[in-house]
Order: C-alpha cells, then structure tokens, then sequence
C-alpha cells in the first residue's frame, strides 16, 4: 500500500473518530443543558411558592368565571322552559286547525247549491252555510295564530343556540385557567420531586406543624371564645363581623383546595364567603368580585371582619383580625392561617353586610 494511500486513510479514521467525538461532546453538552440542577431546599421552597401562588392566580381567575357560568346557566334553563311552553303552544293550534280542517272536508264534498236542491228543510240549510262561513273564518284565524306561535318559537330556539353559545365560550376559558392552575401545581411537584426524601420529609413536616400550631388557635367550633387560652387570637369585633371572624377562625389549620368553600377545605374566597355566609351575607365566590360586594373602606380605617384583597389585579383575599393581621386560606400546600396584613402587596378593602 502506498504511503499516501495510508495518509489518506488515516485521515478518514481520525475525522470519524473526531466526528464521533464532537456528537458525543454535543450529546453531553445537551444532556448537561437538559438536566437542571438540583435546587437548594431554600431555593426549593422559594420556588414552591412561587408557583403555587400562580396557581392560587389562575384559580381565582377560574373562580371569576363563576358568576357569569351560574347566569349563563340560569338564562339557558328559562328559555328552555319558555321553548318547552311555547311548543306546546304551537302543538295545540296544530290540533286545532287538524280538527278545523277534518270537518270542513267532511262537507266540502257536494256544492253549496246542489245541497240546497236535496235539502228537506231548506231554512235549516241556509242557517248552516251561514255557520259554515263563520267556520272558515276560523280555520283563517287558528292560521293566523299558529304563524305568531310559531315565530315565538324560532325567536326562543335561536336564543337558546346563542345563550348555549356563550355558555360554552365561558366554560371553555375557565377550563383553560383550570389547566394553567394545574400545570402550575404539576411544575411545583417537579421542584418537589428533585429534593431527596429526607428534603421532601422536613417540607411535609414543617407544613404539618404549621396546620396543627393553626389548629390550636382555634376557638370551638360554634364560635364561643374559652377567654382562658393564651394562643386564641383577641379580636374585637362585635354583630355579624363578630360571627364571619369566630366562623374564619374556626377553619384554623383546614387545607387549602382549590374550589372548596368548607366545611373542611378552602380557598381564598371559598373560606371569605363561608365565614360571611355564617352571618347571613352572601358573597360571590371570586375574591375580584367580592371586591364590589361591600363599602369601601381605607386601610388606616380597617375593623374586624373587613375583607382585605391583595395584588394587582385582585387575586386574594382574607379577613381583618385587627392589630394588622388576617386570617386567610394563604395557598395550595397550606393551610388557613393567621398571617401580617402586609405580607403579600395590598391592594384594597370592603365592609360586607
């Protein structure tokens, strides 16, 4: 073999072998890129949080929707009473102009004259075609109501299509802020996923005795106050706020779920609504509208049982304890707490009732 054949197939090998070797560095150098590093436990934790309060977010948004699903609703069942009312108005003329046009065939069959040559009474004949002419003016007035039942009924079904319509469009987007909150609480579980067992174990932990250090703030579940437990909060509220706060303290150490307004699980505005319904103030289930649902009040003028929203636009809410505090569903993976009035950014506050 010639020494310039053997140059030239060393040259292919060695660019094989630096090809092979350059695949293999950018596999490695994707595969590195790929796999994220394993976050701190704080790092972790600051991570959680963050994308559960997203989902808190997105959950809220889906409660928005709430409101206009239960109207939608609403109008789509009174307009299919009003179809089912008005078709069986249609039905009923139909019936009526059936028996109109039966007995008119049954004597449409022999001319009027000829009738009145074979009639035996011919005075009782005439009486009857006289009749006969008010018979028809009949037929023409069912005729004339069977068109307006009719064209009622097309305007109720064409309304019910459209109502149907936006019913649909509203559920479709609370479906999607569904699925945002989903993802959000999936993403949290990934961060989870990377901390070891032990890691994951002190979080469990640490979140168990948040909700059982809850638990014991409690007063009874009725709302009396014991007056003799150092841990229960001293709220000065009285009449209704009295009872919306003694019912949100009652929750005190309950889990945070997404769409729960209790007994034993809620969220931001399911735990508001609950506590206010106890004292006889019904409340929308979305903190942006229970926003619009009381008197304004300034935050230098807050008094127990006001509703304190947070963030911009509004995607919390919880209850004024006085002495800047709340008590509040804070996020998924939490449980109802008392918290510092300021810390999540405050946004503004109303007096129910």
């Amino acid at each position: 073999m010639s020494i310039g054949r053997i140059n030239r197939t060393k040259g292919i090998a060695l660019a094989a072998i630096t090809s092979t070797a350059v695949a293999a560095g950018v596999i490695f150098i994707q595969g590195a890129a790929d796999a994220d590093p394993k976050p701190t436990l704080a790092e972790a934790k600051k991570q959680i949080a963050a994308l559960q309060h997203q989902a808190e977010e997105a959950g809220e948004s889906a409660n928005d929707l709430r409101g206009q699903i239960t109207a939608s609703s609403a109008r789509v069942k009174a307009l299919q009473a009003g179809i089912a009312k008005q078709q069986a108005q249609v039905d009923a003329v139909k019936r009526q102009i059936g028996s109109l046009a039966v007995a008119g065939y049954q004597t449409s069959g022999i001319s009027t004259t000829a009738q009145l040559l074979l009639s035996s009474n011919p005075d009782q004949f005439l009486s009857q075609a006289s009749t006969a002419q008010a018979f028809a003016g009949q037929q023409n007035s069912a005729l004339r109501r069977y068109q307006v039942a009719q064209g009622k009924l097309t305007d109720l079904q064409a309304s019910e299509q459209t109502e149907l319509a936006a019913l649909q469009a509203v559920q479709a987007k609370q479906d999607a802020f569904k699925n945002q909150l989903q993802g959000k609480l999936d993403a949290a579980q990934k961060v989870l996923d990377k901390l070891s067992d032990a890691e994951r174990k002190r979080i469990e932990e640490e979140n168990a005795k948040e909700a059982e250090e809850a638990r014991k703030q409690r007063p009874t579940r009725d709302g009396d106050r014991t007056g003799d437990d150092k841990n229960l909060p001293n709220v000065p509220a009285s009449g209704r706020a009295k009872i919306a706060v003694n019912a949100a303290l009652a929750q005190l150490g309950d889990s945070y779920v997404w769409g729960a307004s209790g007994p034993n699980s809620f969220d931001c505005s399911g735990l508001t609504m609950y506590a206010w319904g106890k004292a006889g103030v019904s409340l929308s289930h979305s903190s942006k509208a229970q926003a619009s649902e009381g008197r304004r009040v300034s935050k230098s003028d807050l008094m127990p049982g006001d509703l304190v929203f947070f963030f911009s636009p509004i995607s919390h809410v919880g209850i004024y304890l006085g002495n800047g505090r709340i008590v509040h569903a804070p996020r998924p993976g939490k449980s109802v707490e008392i918290a510092p009035l300021d810390e999540n950014p405050y946004n503004t506050a109303v007096r129910p009732g």
